[in-house]
Formats: structure tokens, C-alpha cells, sequence
């Protein structure tokens, strides 16, 4: 293999990078030995690389044309409408709605019923992973309860996919998921809606709700034993701070594990009666950084893939309120890309500028 510098208009998708190709930058735009894709060729253009540098045989240097430009072909998907989903998700909102009031009355759980509100859901996602950074704007203070256990049981189970199971655990997750607060039905309204502080003995009621959701699906011969255990497990943390046991790293299911860090994220990202929601990406990084020890590391690096894991292209809002581009995503810090301001055309780099995060994803 020889290196030959080829013009960036003709360079074709599937060549090899041979050097590590910088852009006034700390960390490479692209590295060596990276496959040409379309998403590479739109940072080199974003960039202004007039050469790369690409590893080819002999006999294809003779091949490099001017006019291999045209098989260059940027494609771009076209979304699925959002309101599809929307439709879906505020319907199987709506239904669980019903649903737990019913266990409020005491009937006991249908999980025919619960698969299916939740699994059409999860079939839109693994879709259209973007919905995602959908699900804290359709929930609101109100009904965030509802909210919470629907997108609670979808983030469960697009993590679940991502680490690689079988789609079966993925979906006995994202019924698992949807469950794990099915206990708050057992709590009183009156306290679960409180908006001023809890009393002792109110706070410790509310922190008996895996116990209590344990319960109402301990009999229930459709779920597994390790979904049930998870559901019971959700709130236990890894450092022996969670509850209802405090029990530690070794006695913690990794099932239970995915539930709580999605169950976290959500929480953190949505608008609730006490606080207001935060930014995905925001989020990310104090899961990562005030609760190191209380996470597995694999399935938080499982959420952070799929959160800042963006199409280089990707639109999004800064939390100054400038719209952007992303044009380069650093491996060493995936939620603060390079991104291109659309009014300016200034590209800044997040991982130095602190200050400033990325506050939403412009998926529309």
C-alpha cells in the first residue's frame, strides 16, 4: 500500500485514511486508517480539506479521476412523520393512565394488557432511535408519573438492545421497565402529587414502591424471575447508598441496573412539579461525574452511545439558544462535539468551552 494525497471532490467512499488529518484542533478530525464514509466526507468538507491522504495499491493510482466525484452520493433519510409517534406514545399514555388508576382500586395487573401499550412503542424506536430526545418534551408535570413509566420502560429497552441482548430481554425489558413504579399506586395520591417537603414518614412510604410494585407482579408467570428481580432492584446503587436493601456491587442485577439508569435519565430530563427538566446531554455528564459508583460503567457508556452517538450533520440548540451543526465528535468527550454555529459559521469546540452545552437535538 502507498499513499497518494487525493483531492477531496474525488474522493470515493469505501478508500482508507493513512494519516491523521488535523484542522487547526487538539484531537484529530479524522483519524488514520479511518474508512472513508458519507459522514467523513461532510467533515472534510465542513473543514475545508482540499487533500486527503488515502492508502491505495499500485495499480489504482493510475484510477483517480476527476470525475469520481460523482459517485460520491451524500444520502439523507427521510424522517418518519412525528406525529406518528406522537399519536402513539400520548395514546399508551393515556391508556396506562387508566390502567393504574385501576391497581390504585386494587384490580391486579394484566401484563397482556401492559405489552400492549408498551411494545409498539419500542418497535418505533429501535426505528427511529431520534425519539429519544423526544420523550421529555412530550411529558409534562402533571401526568409525569404516567410519563415516566412509559418512557422509562422504552429507554430500559433500547440500553438493553444496545448492550446486546436478545430481542426477547428486550422486550421483557421494556415491560419491566414500564412496571418498575407500578408500586406508586399503592402510595397515596396525596403524597405522590405533594408539592411541599415530604415529612419523614412520608419520604420513607414513597421509598417502599419497589417493594410494593415487587408485590403486585411477584405472581405473575409471563415475567421472568431476573425482570422481577430488576423491577424489585431498581433503586439499589452499586456504592450501598439505594434502597430498599442498600445492598452493594456483587448482589445488584445488571437488569436492574438498566432499569435504574434509565429511570434516572428520564427523571433528570423531564419537567417535574419540583424541578425543571435538564438537558440530555447535560444529564449524561452528572450520571458520569456526581454519581461515578452508583452506575455500571458499561450500561452508562451504553446511554451515553446512544445519546451523543450523533450522525456528524446532526442539528442542535446550545444552551446560549444559537443553533448548530455537529461536525466532528471527539471520542474522548462524545457529548461536546465540534459544532458549527448556522448564524456566524464559527465552529466551536464544547469540549473547551465549559460553559456552553448542547441543550437539544433539532430532530423536525
Amino acid at each position: 500500500m502507498e499513499t497518494t494525497y487525493v483531492n477531496s471532490n474525488a474522493l470515493r467512499v469505501g478508500k482508507v485514511v493513512a494519516e491523521d488529518i488535523f484542522a487547526n484542533t487538539k484531537y484529530p478530525i479524522v483519524f488514520k486508517n479511518t474508512k472513508i464514509t458519507n459522514e467523513v466526507l461532510h467533515v472534510l468538507k465542513a473543514f475545508n480539506i482540499l487533500k486527503v491522504p488515502v492508502l491505495v495499491e499500485e495499480d489504482e493510482k493510475q484510477k483517480v479521476r476527476k470525475d469520481e466525484s460523482t459517485d460520491i452520493v451524500i444520502g439523507t433519510e427521510v424522517p418518519k412523520p412525528f406525529m406518528t409517534f406522537e399519536k402513539i406514545y400520548l395514546d399508551a399514555v393515556a391508556e396506562f393512565k387508566k390502567v393504574f388508576f385501576a391497581w390504585e382500586a386494587g384490580t391486579k395487573i394484566d401484563i397482556t394488557k401492559v405489552r400492549g401499550i408498551i411494545l409498539p412503542l419500542v418497535d418505533k424506536v429501535q426505528e427511529e432511535r431520534s425519539i429519544l430526545f423526544k420523550l421529555n418534551g412530550l411529558s409534562n408535570a402533571k401526568d409525569y408519573l404516567f410519563h415516566h413509566c412509559i418512557a422509562t420502560g422504552l429507554i430500559s429497552a433500547i440500553i438493553t438492545q444496545k448492550l446486546g441482548y436478545a430481542r426477547g430481554f428486550v422486550l421483557q425489558m421494556a415491560v419491566a421497565g414500564t412496571l418498575a413504579d407500578c408500586g406508586m399506586a399503592k402510595v397515596p395520591n396525596q403524597i405522590r402529587e405533594k408539592k411541599g417537603t415530604l415529612t419523614e414518614q412520608e419520604f420513607l412510604l414513597i421509598r417502599q414502591h419497589p417493594l410494593f410494585s415487587y408485590k403486585m407482579i411477584e405472581s405473575l408467570p409471563a415475567m421472568k424471575e431476573e425482570m422481577k428481580l430488576a423491577i424489585y432492584q431498581h433503586h439499589e446503587r452499586l456504592d450501598g447508598s439505594g434502597y430498599i436493601e442498600g445492598v452493594k456491587l456483587g448482589k445488584i442485577s445488571n437488569f436492574s441496573q438498566i432499569i435504574a439508569v434509565a429511570d434516572t435519565f428520564h427523571a433528570m430530563t423531564s419537567e417535574r412539579v419540583f424541578r425543571s427538566k435538564e438537558s440530555p446531554f447535560k444529564v449524561i455528564e452528572m450520571i458520569k461525574e456526581s454519581e461515578f459508583g452508583k452506575f455500571d460503567i458499561k450500561i452508562v457508556q451504553a446511554l451515553v452511545d446512544l445519546v451523543a452517538g450523533l450522525p456528524i450533520g446532526t442539528n442542535v440548540e446550545l444552551s446560549n439558544l444559537e443553533t448548530g451543526e455537529i461536525m466532528f465528535i471527539n471520542s474522548f468527550a462524545p457529548t461536546r462535539p465540534l459544532v458549527k454555529l448556522v448564524t456566524t459559521g464559527e465552529i466551536i469546540d464544547l469540549s473547551k468551552q465549559r460553559n456552553l452545552y448542547i441543550s437539544q437535538v433539532l430532530t423536525d
